[in-house]
């Protein structure tokens, strides 16, 4: 069946047929439904829509759907660590035009965006949230339009022959709630591979951790699966499925819903989205939101650098970065590298306290290494370096 368009209007219309105070428990029957398409492809502008709809929808008598794809981007939880999670030094070059870094204000695990994957977002009041219900309107959907027979693990991920196609993850508020989750369709796996291929930097924290998991695209079980078939594939079903209940209400149901809609992201529509996504897009939101961390580095000192080499211990760096910025570096300096001369490091380190890590301390402490004249001093400091440069 054709997707249906039904007139594209303006948010004022949407609120003014939608968006209505109800403080009774509706009936499953009084609740209508909608799915919205936001035609934007970008991060930040999708993560503004879903935070304006959360903010300012009301969603009691009225569920909403809302798809969405992005551009190439790494999005990691609320609570996440994105030194810890992301290849961050590498998302530029990736693919011709870089992969982005957001920072969703959601919970859970790190995920990997490109047009190859379907978003979802569940809108829902507080007290008809139900991811299971959700995630049983995508098997269902995937089932009577392919025979794709998904599964529902333990930890509410839709899997296929035991990988992941879905993760999952949620926002739950007062009067409003959601649950969103991205479906894996023909995504770039080795792009996907290499935003988030980490190696262990020795970072102590206890921000939320990603859980790796195996992953496969959907087309690899059906090549006819295609992104932009499961708009209305997904959205049908999710129309014809009643509010509370995983029953299906066939099309009779789904032409009583409120349909699709359309949706441009845009301040003329929804007034101050626009806002919303600067902050998103700010380096104190993506960086600056990190929970505080210890990263440890040991590093041998070279031969020519020690005064007994009977002493080979290491040298090892420790800082401290808290609110995106570093706090604190200790330094322990093994005996073999204590000699008169080895004075600059002190000012050079001391000098790191206080500025982001680590864009802003590398330029910091590559102009501090100007100054030094001591080949110890200079590993010292290279040293320092190789501990920001490894996230």
């Amino acid at each position: 069946m054709a997707l249906v368009h039904r007139n594209v209007v303006r948010v004022s219309a949407l609120l003014a047929r939608y968006n209505f105070r109800a403080y009774s428990t509706p009936a499953e029957k009084d609740i209508k439904k909608s799915v919205f398409i936001s035609q934007s492809k970008d991060i930040f502008t999708n993560l503004a829509l879903e935070d304006w709809l959360y903010r300012n929808f009301d969603f009691t008598n009225h569920h909403v759907l809302m798809l969405w794809q992005n551009d190439p981007c790494v999005v990691i939880g609320r609570h996440q660590n994105p030194w810890l999670e992301a290849n961050i030094s590498e998302l530029t070059s990736i693919t011709e035009n870089g992969v982005q870094l957001a920072r969703r204000n959601s919970g859970g695990g790190t995920v990997f965006h490109d047009q190859g994957n379907l978003n979802m977002t569940f809108f829902t009041a507080r007290n008809h949230y139900n991811r299971k219900y959700n995630l049983e309107v995508i098997k269902r959907a995937l089932f009577r339009e392919y025979g794709v027979k998904l599964e529902i693990s333990s930890r509410e991920d839709l899997t296929l022959r035991n990988c992941k196609v879905s993760g999952t993850a949620a926002k739950l508020g007062r009067p409003s709630a959601y649950h969103h989750c991205t479906l894996l369709v023909s995504a770039n796996k080795l792009n996907l591979s290499q935003a988030l291929q980490k190696v262990d930097v020795g970072i102590e924290t206890n921000a939320t951790k990603s859980i790796k998991s195996k992953i496969i695209n959907l087309c690899e079980e059906d090549p006819k699966i295609k992104v932009s078939s499961l708009y209305k594939v997904v959205g049908w079903e999710y129309l014809r499925t009643r509010a509370l209940s995983i029953k299906d209400g066939g099309m009779e149901l789904a032409n009583q819903q409120k349909g699709f809609q359309m949706v441009n992201p845009t301040d003329l529509w929804f007034p101050g989205i626009e806002e919303i996504r600067t902050n998103l897009q700010t380096w104190n939101w993506r960086f600056g939101k990190t929970p505080k961390f210890t990263i440890s580095r040991s590093f041998t000192v070279p031969d020519n650098l020690l005064i007994n080499t009977d002493v080979p211990d290491d040298l090892k760096v420790t800082m401290i970065v808290e609110g995106g910025k570093i706090m604190d570096v200790n330094l322990f300096v093994p005996p073999g590298l204590v000699a008169s001369g080895f004075t600059g490091n002190v000012n050079v380190i001391t000098s790191l306290v206080g500025h982001r890590f680590s864009e802003e301390a590398l330029d910091n402490l590559e102009w501090s290494l100007g100054a030094l004249i001591s080949d110890k001093d200079k590993f010292v400091t290279d040293c320092v370096r190789q501990v920001m440069q490894s996230v």
